[in-house]
């Protein structure tokens, strides 16, 4: 099946879509973007995803003159066209050299196996550092270099995942996740103030535990406090809630006790 994509006024074959090399987009990384996952049509938080852009896109001065529901339309409209019953899709703006481009990219999803669930992610400290202070730490930009390095670092090296600290050396996140460890009955995750992004899937997973009246708390977090957890466990749109089985050589809890990040997998799994 041939990919479709939307770019900017219209849908066109994937190997048809251009945009100018001497744009701003493409020459110094100003763009924006939201990954999303598709189920048999269903955009798991779509609004929210549409609502962050919106508002990064104020925020760096990037404004675009699409509504939130016209962004849904052409979304949902993408997804339909493409036809895959479990999608993974990307809009993006991007600064064009008149205006903003607008694209929406769907391509077919393939999940992780149940056994990696119940095996769980292992990660790496990058050997780079986030700066908490930086505007790139608040949104979800284009500019994917450190962590993309971190990424490439890790899966160099054998990991899953690569999991990032910031310049004071606490937890921010992986580097295409947000990150959750659990000590009891209580759940704790990196702080906006610690240079982490606000993913809507963490979001989620706040709003999901104070619902079933589990301990919630948002705190600078070190690599002993992981170690030193009963569970882990990572967060994004795609892959929903993906157990954190070991950090380097070091296995993270009690093996088989992810009794916690099971009970909000199965929640989570039910929205």
């Amino acid at each position: 099946m041939k990919e479709t994509i939307f770019l900017n006024n219209g849908f066109l074959p994937l190997q048809e879509g251009k945009v100018s090399v001497s744009s701003p987009g493409f020459l110094h990384g100003l763009g924006l973007f939201e990954t999303m996952r598709a189920n048999q049509g269903e955009i798991a938080y779509l609004d929210k995803h549409l609502e962050r852009i919106k508002y990064s896109s104020k925020f760096i001065q990037l404004p675009f003159d699409y509504s939130i529901e016209k962004l849904k339309k052409i979304i949902k409209q993408a997804v339909r066209i493409n036809g895959f019953k479990d999608a993974y899709l990307r809009l993006t703006i991007s600064k064009a050299e008149c205006g903003v481009d607008v694209l929406v990219v769907v391509k077919k999803y393939h999940p992780y196996s149940v056994q990696k669930y119940k095996r769980g992610f292992s990660v790496k400290i990058s050997s780079l550092r986030q700066d908490e202070n930086s505007l790139l730490a608040r949104i979800k930009t284009t500019n994917r270099i450190l962590y993309e390095t971190s990424f490439k670092e890790a899966k160099n090296k054998g990991f899953d995942e690569a999991l990032i600290l910031n310049n004071r050396g606490y937890i921010t996140e992986a580097s295409r996740s947000n990150i959750f460890l659990v000590q009891g009955k209580e759940i704790f995750t990196p702080s906006l103030e610690c240079g982490c992004l606000a993913g809507i899937t963490r979001q989620a997973i706040l709003s999901l535990a104070k619902k079933n009246k589990l301990k919630v708390y948002e705190s600078s977090l070190t690599i002993q406090d992981l170690l030193g957890a009963d569970e882990a466990f990572l967060t994004n749109s795609l892959i929903g809630i993906m157990p954190l089985a070991s950090i380097e050589k070091n296995k993270i809890g009690n093996k088989g006790n992810n009794s916690i990040t099971e009970f909000l997998m199965k929640k989570y799994a039910k929205q």
